[in-house]
Order: structure tokens, then C-alpha cells, then sequence
């Protein structure tokens, strides 16, 4: 998370949704810069609308605007499978040793399915109830992102490529498809209306 004090602008950085390379060329822009722990760098909406909306605007008496990235939902599935291949490749009871990217997919849309693919939704993140963070761009338009971070910051942004994960095979077939667009139902609807 970054808040920019006198733009009163704060950037949630969503999960897997280019948010180290946001903080990466923005960190020095900024007036506060939570990085670490997870928890604190990933606050969702709702935690920064009970915990750290109402400080800034008891010290301010005004209204941040609340911006994030979103990325394609099948497509940021395929990152957080290939963020966690990485984890701890070294050790040998591994929960990713032989998991492949559809069976991955297959315990991400299985409620009971292991832990290792409980990884949230991106609409739960940028969205609590009918309300919603004010500004949500595509990942997939970073330009668009820089644009406006650009006109509001009023400096050049160049953001750079980070936290790459390793190239493996995310394929799936129609069917693996279709059973992830149903279970990812309310981030298909959030990213459409981008």
C-alpha cells in the first residue's frame, strides 16, 4: 500500500496484480510505503475503509481516492500458480511437487480443495458490499495506470518488470475454462465493467 499525502491518493496493491513493481517506482514518491508484512502491504478494502480510511481523514478532514490494479482472472490464477511453484522449490515435501497448473485450477474451484490454492478472489479484495475502490484499472492496461498516475503525481512514471515468476505451462482445456469462469463469476462481472 502507498499513500501520497498531499495527492491524497492511496494505491491498494492487489495480490499477483503487478503490485512490486508499482511499489518498486513509486516508493519514493510517496509518504507512507507499507511493504511489509503481507497483511499490512495487501489491506484489502474493506480493512482500509475501517482502519486506515478513517485516520486520514480525521488528520485531513478529506477524502483519499482509492486506486488498485486488476488483472484478467484466469490470468491471475496462472500467477499466483506460478508465485507459488517458486515458494519453496527446494523443499522436497513441497505442496506444488507435481502439481500441474489445471490441477491447480481444479483445487482453486473445489471449496474443499488444498490449502495451497486458497488463494481469495480479486473481487473480494477491491470490492466490500455495493461499494468498491474508486479507481480499478486492467493489469493488462498498464499504460492507462501510468497515464493517470502520471497526471496525478504530475512526474513521468516507468514502471519496472519485477517479482517475474518462472515460465511453465498454464494451459487448460474448454471445460478446466468454462468450471474457473463460473467459479470466478463475480471477478469476470468487476473486470468487465473496466
Amino acid at each position: 500500500m502507498l499513500i501520497f499525502w498531499e495527492r491524497r491518493l492511496v494505491f491498494l496493491a492487489t495480490p499477483k496484480a503487478g503490485s512490486t513493481a508499482v511499489e518498486t517506482a513509486l516508493e519514493p514518491l510517496a509518504n507512507v510505503a507499507v511493504q511489509r508484512p503481507a497483511e499490512l502491504k495487501h489491506a484489502d478494502l474493506r480493512t482500509y475503509r475501517r482502519h486506515i480510511e478513517p485516520w486520514l481523514h480525521s488528520v485531513t478532514g478529506e477524502k483519499f481516492t482509492t486506486i488498485a490494479l486488476m488483472r484478467e482472472p484466469i490470468g491471475w490464477l496462472r500467477s499466483w500458480y506460478r508465485f507459488r511453484l517458486r515458494d519453496d522449490g527446494q523443499d522436497p515435501n513441497h505442496a506444488m511437487i507435481g502439481l500441474n497448473f489445471a490441477d491447480f485450477a481444479q483445487a482453486y474451484a473445489d471449496p474443499a480443495g488444498p490449502d495451497i490454492a486458497r488463494v481469495g478472489a480479486q473481487a473480494d479484495f477491491l470490492t466490500a458490499e455495493a461499494d468498491r475502490i474508486d479507481r480499478i484499472f486492467r493489469y493488462e492496461d498498464m499504460e492507462a495506470f501510468t497515464h493517470f498516475l502520471e497526471d496525478r503525481l504530475d512526474c513521468a512514471i516507468s514502471l519496472p518488470r519485477v517479482n517475474v515468476p518462472p515460465a511453465v505451462d498454464v494451459s487448460l482445456n474448454a471445460q478446466q475454462e468454462s468450471l474457473l469462469r463460473k467459479v470466478m463469476a463475480r471477478d469476470f462481472a468487476l473486470y468487465d465493467t473496466l
